[in-house]
């Protein structure tokens, strides 16, 4: 038996992904969280052999997720199932060591599937994606990243120091990086491109 453990942040696409897995006989779905906080605590109690996640949910993200899996070296898969098609966000998934990443418009039994192939020790990667994935680069490091996701969410450079216990002036270098990196004006247009590249 395959041994999942759904996260979803939205109850009727948890139910249904419940549903059309509990129809296989090979899969068993021990459980569901609704945020990425209480994933994380069901899969130490649970320990399923496979995490299928969405990336954005409250508490941890997908990908916050998968990356405190591999931190932690727990032998669970890690599948991803968004609307997200965005090459951005399969390169940060598999960078975090995702092993799936499926699109929620793809058809059914694509999921079953994907789940036997990553249990298999395979990978199950949405093919388009995978080779848009690699024809351009996300040019923000981690940092840059950070401090754009905060300032796109309306924080000062001074809150975002305080709370990234930088100085105000480093902040500001980070996000005049980001800004002639991704060339455009503002730091408001910066973090809406790399919203839509899947950089952040």
């Amino acid at each position: 038996m395959i041994r999942v453990l759904l996260a979803e942040d939205q109850a009727m696409v948890r139910g249904a992904l419940s549903a059309l897995l509990g129809l296989e006989s090979d899969i068993d779905v021990l459980g569901s969280a609704a945020d990425g906080e209480v994933a994380w605590r069901e899969l130490q109690r649970l320990k399923p052999d496979v995490l299928v996640t969405d990336i954005e949910m409250p508490g941890l993200t997908g990908l916050e997720l998968a990356q405190r899996i591999r931190r932690h070296e727990l032998p669970i898969k890690v599948v991803i199932v968004t609307t997200f098609a965005r090459p951005g966000f399969l390169r940060r998934a598999l960078d975090a060591g995702v092993s799936g990443y499926l699109l929620k418009d793809a058809p059914a039994e694509n999921l079953a599937e994907a789940l036997r192939s990553v249990h298999r020790g395979g990978r199950a990667i949405d093919p388009q994606l995978a080779l848009e994935a690699w024809s351009e680069a996300d040019p923000l490091n981690d940092r840059e990243r950070q401090v754009l996701r905060l300032a796109g969410e309306g924080q000062s450079a001074g809150d975002i120091a305080t709370q990234l216990n930088l100085s105000h002036g480093t902040v500001r270098n980070y996000l005049s990086e980001a800004i002639g990196k991704l060339g455009v004006a503002n730091r408001i247009e910066a973090y809406r491109l790399a919203r839509q590249k899947g950089w952040l």
